[in-house]
């Protein structure tokens, strides 16, 4: 992982733009493109973004070994996501 960079945003636009083209049904909103980054520099990801015409948004994230309480209830279960992509039983 690494710090935002400018191509970051240039990479996302062109991906959202294949996906809206190649995979968006009729009725769908357009896609929204989320870039999760080690840092970021405010500054830099603002430039980077200002002209962009589709929905990004860019975050610094953490890494941790267990999910927060508040979050955990409102997730899916590993059977219940398998179950939803027809992996299991």
């Amino acid at each position: 992982m690494e710090q935002f960079k400018p191509e970051f945003a240039g990479k996302m636009n062109f991906y959202l733009s294949a996906v809206d083209e190649q995979l968006r049904q009729d009725g769908d909103n357009p896609s929204i493109g989320i870039i999760l980054c080690k840092t970021r520099k405010n500054l830099i990801a603002e430039y980077a973004l200002r002209n962009t015409n589709t929905p990004i948004g860019v975050s610094e994230y953490k890494i941790t070994r267990t999910i927060p309480a508040d979050l955990k209830k409102d997730l899916p279960s590993i059977k219940e996501l398998e179950k939803e992509l027809g992996h299991g039983g």
